[in-house]
């Protein structure tokens, strides 16, 4: 990670691969900034190099699993056709990396990446979000070998990217706090050297939003820090747990209804992550406000649904494949009342610790927000074509939508889930 490191191609790849041949993976634009630099870089030391792979620039790729096969197939048949095994190289951002990921663990091999825009956490993580039947699902993949990130090239790509990565990394703040919870509760513990990956260059990578949003290079250095260190830090959890926690639902769900599809490119995961931040943080402030030391531990469990009550909320909330995965993911975190009068007298008795480590972690939802607005990044729900109401009407569907243990769980736990949302888009909150 350093300006000019495209130029250091030949001599990692020769230092990693060896002498086996390279297939370049781009699109037109991605090959216009930096995939042609790539290839003469190699092909002037004398890399072997077979035909690259270069999708149209327009409309934008998908990171679908029809992509992702057929990059595996132009692997294979590169394979046969050089007589040996050909490395892939993807020269993207998000969602080039996400498919030469899978295909590379189609093909039972690794993979290395060129990154062109500080857009997101993905480059080093082992994990790739594919849309598959309705369904966005993150597939354990193989980790890149090798990653390539000139700061150059990232601070000349469109802001926009930019902001994106900015979204995307902010979502560690609510994010960790979410596993503090979890782990506080011992429902997944925290690991501590995942943790420190991520957290400890969060506030710093965010901290400069008009030197990022001014194009400086050095200010990206940074930016891209915390995004590829939260990328290894889910190579050494082996899950996406120390990236995101329930900001991260509202994207893929709204993702998955398509919003903002209809732009070239597309409106993107991190602009959609931002908001979900955003959401998190104001909810979090209302939780914080609660005393739930003094919670009344006897009333939760009498107002504790039945899971045949829960299953039916479910399914009024969702519709199709989604509601039949929104079931099955819940059922695994649905507790009996014992279990969770056991979990309730846990956090009660925590809570003066839990509550100090939860302020230490989390950002005022105005300061984030102001913050976000200096980045160029999406700082209001109709920045990307929502509505304050929309956003209220997702946090039903983020609290179901994962197994995974966050806030919103807690509240509903408490039995205070419905009036925390109510409370969160009071009047006068954030969303005027």
């Amino acid at each position: 990670m350093e300006r000019g490191a495209v130029t250091r191609c030949p001599e990692l790849f020769a230092q990693c691969f060896g002498d086996q041949p390279v297939l370049l993976v781009a699109d037109e634009r991605t090959w216009q900034v930096a995939g042609q630099a790539v290839h003469d870089g190699l092909r002037s030391q004398g890399s072997r190099l077979a035909e690259p792979l270069v999708f149209p620039g327009s409309p934008t790729l998908y990171a679908s699993l029809d992509n992702a096969r057929t990059i595996a197939t132009a692997i294979r048949e590169a394979d046969q056709a050089s007589g040996a095994v050909v490395v892939p190289v993807a020269v993207g951002a998000g969602t080039l990396n996400d498919l030469v990921k899978l295909a590379a663990q189609e093909t039972d091999r690794r993979y290395a990446v060129v990154g062109t825009a500080a857009s997101m956490d993905g480059y080093t993580g082992a994990g790739a979000p594919i849309s598959d039947h309705g369904v966005k699902v993150t597939l354990n993949c193989v980790a890149p070998q090798v990653v390539i990130f000139d700061l150059d090239v990232a601070a000349a790509a469109p802001k926009s990217m930019m902001a994106s990565g900015y979204g995307d990394l902010s979502a560690k703040i609510p994010g960790g706090a979410d596993w503090l919870l979890a782990d506080a509760v011992g429902v997944e513990p925290l690991h501590q050297e995942a943790w420190q990956l991520v957290q400890s260059g969060v506030r710093s990578a965010l901290s400069r939003p008009e030197a990022l949003a001014a194009g400086e290079p050095e200010a990206y250095q940074g930016l891209v820090d915390g995004l590829v260190l939260s990328g290894l830090a889910m190579q050494v959890y082996g899950g996406t747990r120390p990236a995101s926690g329930a900001e991260h639902y509202f994207s893929h769900i709204w993702e998955l209804s398509h919003l903002g599809a209809e732009h070239d490119p597309p409106l993107s995961h991190g602009a959609k992550v931002a908001i979900g931040t955003l959401a998190m943080l104001a909810f979090y402030e209302r939780f914080l406000a609660r005393d739930v030391a003094a919670l009344d531990v006897d009333a939760a469990i009498a107002r504790w649904p039945q899971w045949e009550q829960v299953e039916a909320d479910i399914r009024r909330t969702f519709e199709g494949p989604l509601a039949e995965h929104a079931v099955k993911e819940t059922k695994v975190k649905y507790l009996d009342p014992q279990q969770l009068r056991s979990r309730l007298a846990r956090l009660v008795e925590g809570w003066p610790l839990t509550r100090r480590l939860l302020v230490e972690q989390l950002v005022p939802a105005r300061e984030f927000q102001h913050m976000l607005r200096l980045a160029g990044a999406p700082s209001r729900p109709e920045d990307i074509g929502l509505t304050s109401q929309d956003v209220r009407a997702t946090f039903p569907k983020a609290m179901y939508y994962r197994s995974r243990y966050t806030v919103l769980d807690v509240a509903r736990e408490a039995g205070w889930f419905e009036e925390l949302v109510e409370e969160t888009f009071a009047p006068g909150v954030l969303w005027d």
